[in-house]
């Protein structure tokens, strides 16, 4: 992932979920998207392959909310688009767009209903999509002796280091990375393990879970 300083709250995975209300069948899709380009081509797949239905109801809110969008499709003003982004911020998850499709079953709902409805669906959707956090990982590289490696790769393993690539050559290129509030910690005892010979630098910072 690109560069990124603060933690993101988004969904683990696309995801779909359905249930009846009154005979109108209301069906949730969800997926992460980090741009609004990503977002708007999510609402236009689900149209495209739900071209049939009544309503394709739309939201998506991005990191910041910078970005927030929504659409009524047709229902009335108030009672579809803004419940399912009200859901949404509700939820603490960003980088999501939601769209619920309806397939009207000849009983009207109400506005109280609609609201109900719109909301139950996105709500549905986002739960069998999980939610996972992102926080802010420092990228460390370090070079070493293939001896002084061993016992680097333990300490990095204790600490719970995502470990990136290892090369082998004259000496061993390790890439790694730790979470941003644990690095001053790690890089310490790894300088002193190694009596300050061998030192990681920071190669820079991205969002990542575990």
């Amino acid at each position: 992932m690109n560069e990124a300083s603060s933690f993101l709250k988004t969904v683990r995975k696309d995801a779909r979920a359905e249930f009846e209300e009154k005979r109108s069948l209301f069906i949730g899709h969800v997926a992460r998207c980090d741009t609004e380009e990503e977002a708007q081509a999510f609402v236009k797949k689900i149209k495209k392959e739900y071209a049939d239905a009544t309503h394709n109801v739309f939201a998506y809110l991005m990191q910041g909310e910078i970005v927030a969008r929504y659409s009524d499709d047709g229902e009335p003003q108030g009672t579809a688009g803004m419940p399912v982004l009200d859901v949404i911020r509700k939820s603490g998850v960003r980088n999501v767009c939601v769209v619920v499709t309806r397939y009207f079953g000849g009983t009207l709902l109400g506005a109280g209903g609609l609201v109900r409805a719109y909301s139950h669906a996105a709500a549905i959707a986002i739960e069998e999509a999980g939610v996972i956090t992102y926080e802010p990982y420092a990228e460390l590289e370090l070079r070493c002796g293939y001896s002084e490696y061993q016992k680097y790769s333990v300490l990095l393993t204790a600490a719970n280091a995502v470990m990136d690539d290892v090369e082998y050559a004259a000496d061993v290129c390790v890439r790694f990375a730790i979470r941003e509030n644990e690095k001053e910690a790690l890089v310490k005892k790894i300088t002193e393990m190694g009596y300050g010979k061998d030192i990681p630098t920071q190669t820079g910072v991205r969002l990542d879970y575990r």
